[in-house]
């Protein structure tokens, strides 16, 4: 009888260290998907925060790149990973929200098929246009361009891209007739702004930088609701007087829908820990981006807001939808 005791005591312990053992997340490497290249914005932002959420979660966190398809590459890799939080998503929202209504044949939502975890900042496109351009302001430009409608041109880092809807919005709501040429990425169409082959362009901070610092390029406004640290004498459109076109470029953490909700919680604080780090702000801060943490659900409300906003954009704009 002692025997027998003894033995559903050891079975019970066994299956006791067991079930802790399953419960200890993470136990080992977590995978942290993007979108987009290496070297862009998300890449950055992913490897920054990724080194930071590895000290706080202590485990490593490798940042994969799943480019191509609009964005639909990484989120449906994401979305169809195992729920057990070891495949993150760092997600560019605006972006997706843009890509979900260009883009009519994505299989995945980032709103139905993942389980928000918390915001993680705000990386806002700058407005620039070439030196040589007789303007000094947003002011200047909108009456540069109203003087002689249709003649000019602005440039993209591709249809469907917020670099590009973010041309449509500020035209929209300046009441200008202005000409889409789309390039493929910053490289390929920064190099036309310069030249004047067309009068401006929203791109990323860290990408336009290096031609203004070198005096090819001059920044006039910021896309986002406030101004940013690193061009604190910049201003936003809305200072500037254009009102309504707002795209702060939101980035916030995701995990597969089903994911534990011990889980959500334990990535959420090492996520809200790893933002408040003065050297990870300051460092990003010195590339454009602006940290930022809040709440799953907060994430989840503004997943949400982007897609409609965003969504009503690509209508009013005429977009095309295709497939990605």
């Amino acid at each position: 009888m002692q025997s027998v005791v003894r033995s559903v005591c050891a079975l019970t312990l066994a299956l006791g260290l067991a079930a802790g053992a399953q419960a200890a997340y993470p136990e080992k490497p977590v995978q942290l998907l993007i979108s987009f290249p290496p070297a862009g914005a998300t890449d950055v932002l992913a490897r920054a925060v990724g080194q930071k959420l590895s000290a706080a979660l202590g485990q490593s966190v490798v940042v994969e790149n799943r480019p191509g398809a609009g964005g639909a590459i990484g989120l449906t890799a994401a979305a169809r990973a195992p729920a057990d939080g070891y495949t993150l998503y760092l997600a560019a929202v605006t972006n997706q929200a843009i890509a979900a209504s260009v883009y009519a044949d994505q299989k995945v939502s980032l709103i139905d098929d993942f389980t928000p975890i918390g915001s993680v900042g705000y990386v806002p496109h700058a407005l620039v246009v070439p030196s040589s351009l007789p303007v000094s302001s947003v002011g200047d430009l909108v009456k540069h361009i109203a003087a002689t409608p249709g003649k000019y041109n602005f440039a993209s880092q591709g249809t469907g891209t917020l670099s590009h809807l973010e041309s449509e919005l500020f035209a929209m709501k300046a009441k200008l007739d202005l000409v889409h040429v789309p390039y493929k990425g910053s490289s390929q169409a920064l190099p036309d702004v310069v030249n004047g082959s067309s009068v401006m362009m929203f791109d990323s901070i860290p990408g336009s930088m290096p031609l203004v610092t070198a005096g090819k390029l001059k920044f006039l406004a910021v896309a986002s609701s406030q101004r940013v640290s690193l061009l604190p004498d910049v201003p936003t459109l809305a200072e500037a007087g254009v009102q309504g076109v707002e795209a702060n470029n939101l980035f916030g953490l995701v995990a597969p829908r089903g994911t534990p909700q011990a889980v959500i919680d334990t990535v959420a604080a090492a996520l809200e820990k790893a933002l408040a780090q003065p050297d990870l702000k300051a460092s990003l801060a010195a590339q454009g981006a602006e940290l930022h943490y809040a709440p799953g659900p907060e994430l989840g409300a503004a997943i949400k807001q982007e897609h409609v906003f965003w969504g009503d954009v690509v209508k009013a704009a005429g977009v095309s939808q295709n497939k990605p």
